[in-house]
């Protein structure tokens, strides 16, 4: 017998008007419909949650699927091919507890996340935890020598691109660390960059570089991926999401590897570089979904145009009907949870909640005195101002026409 649907949390399959819903004919469905059915709540979007250490119980996925997860996503640029197999297993595990239960039953698609092609920095001076504080206004030697793998400094930074100074020009920008810091091409040479500090701050090992506008000329598919992607034949994964895809021949290179035992496997394109947005129609065709993955993609291209690419993709998705994923904050928004006791005026008083949240804001360092912001508050029918604040950084590119951000509770205001 099913559960009591208050047993089952938020994500069983909607039974209001269920009896209009079963009608032959649409005059048949007029005439069951009841007043006293509560109104639908159904969800279209589809979520997608990413399975850690802290989430991959069977107990846990059972929790998160009663809750709505849709897709359970795995991360292969951390984990062992023996951790992600018994993390497939508690997946399907948990999905077939509720095969008993026709309301409960949904499947829980599996989707194998590559690592796709990257550039690191090497290790600081000897250890995977020291770090060096890179000053703004500082020179900072990039070099391809590999005596400097392990021995990177403040001074001098050892990168894993070999042909980086062929791709680059003098006044390029790069990011190291998710764009937490900015360098400045100042001069070329056969194996090394100098380059400006314009942005600092403290530097660890094995830390992610971007480079914004460069055709960079990696493959598509590393040694990693390959053995990855194979492993997921071999579990008979749902879906594969496609780091750094650039062109169509990206898509054909992975489908390769799928070969003719994966030829099931969808594969869902994440675009995150300009390259990728510009040809965008040609990776479109050629996969079988989309990612909108805004984290890499505001590095590589201004912050106030992720917006721009977001909307111009999720329009050809659904105009070529294929799905679409929008992934990941961007530079410049901050997920930040702070408690404060609740006061009197609390629901009504928008300045009191402002402040607070900009107070801490700023206390985290997250933006400082003088900064341009856009503040969003929290607001839900019928109950007035919720506790959600939304505080996101305007670049001076970024232009707010007034009835948007009215209609929205929104303020643009310096600090």
């Amino acid at each position: 017998m099913s559960k009591p649907h208050s047993d089952v949390g938020t994500a069983f399959i909607q039974t209001q008007q269920l009896h209009a819903a079963m009608a032959d004919t649409f005059l048949e469905h007029m005439c069951r419909l009841d007043i006293d059915s509560p109104p639908i709540t159904a969800r279209n979007t589809g979520i997608i949650c990413t399975i850690g250490p802290a989430s991959r119980s069977v107990e846990m996925l059972k929790e998160m699927i009663k809750s709505g997860m849709n897709v359970a996503r795995l991360n292969f640029s951390h984990g062992t091919h023996e951790y992600h197999a018994e993390t497939i297993k508690n997946v399907r595990a948990a999905t077939e507890s509720f095969a008993s239960d026709p309301i409960l039953y949904r499947p829980v698609a599996v989707a194998l996340d590559t690592k796709g092609p990257e550039i690191r920095t090497g290790l600081i001076k000897g250890s995977g935890t020291a770090e060096v504080e890179l000053k703004k206004g500082a020179t900072l030697k990039i070099t391809l020598d590999d005596a400097y793998m392990e021995k990177c400094d403040e001074n001098t930074l050892w990168l894993d691109y070999k042909n980086i100074c062929k791709v680059v020009e003098v006044g390029s920008k790069i990011y190291v660390d998710d764009g937490l810091i900015s360098l400045q091409v100042k001069e070329k040479g056969a194996n090394f960059l100098v380059t400006e500090v314009e942005n600092g701050g403290s530097l660890g090992s094995k830390k992610g570089v971007n480079l914004p506008g460069a055709a960079v000329d990696l493959p598509a598919v590393s040694a990693k991926d390959i053995q990855d992607l194979k492993f997921g034949v071999e579990q008979d994964v749902d879906m594969v999401f496609a780091s750094f895809i650039r062109k169509a021949s990206d898509v054909h290179e992975v489908r390769k590897v799928l070969g003719e035992k994966g030829k099931n496997i969808k594969i869902i394109s994440k675009i995150e570089n300009h390259e990728g947005v510009r040809r965008f129609d040609e990776i479109l065709e050629a996969s079988d979904g989309i990612m909108v993955a805004r984290g890499d993609l505001g590095i590589e291209i201004p912050a106030e145009k992720v917006f721009l690419a977001q909307k111009m993709m999720i329009g050809r998705c659904n105009r070529a009907g294929k799905p679409v994923i929008c992934a990941t904050l961007y530079r410049g928004i901050f997920p930040v949870l702070c408690k404060d006791p609740v006061q009197e005026a609390w629901a009504e008083d928008v300045d009191l909640r402002v402040n607070l949240a900009m107070n801490v804001g700023k206390a985290r360092g997250f933006f400082k005195k003088g900064d341009v912001v856009i503040v969003l508050t929290g607001w839900r029918p019928g109950s007035g101002f919720t506790n959600t604040m939304l505080i996101v950084s305007a670049h001076l590119g970024l232009w707010c026409g007034t009835g948007g951000l009215g209609h929205q509770g929104g303020r643009l205001m310096p600090l």
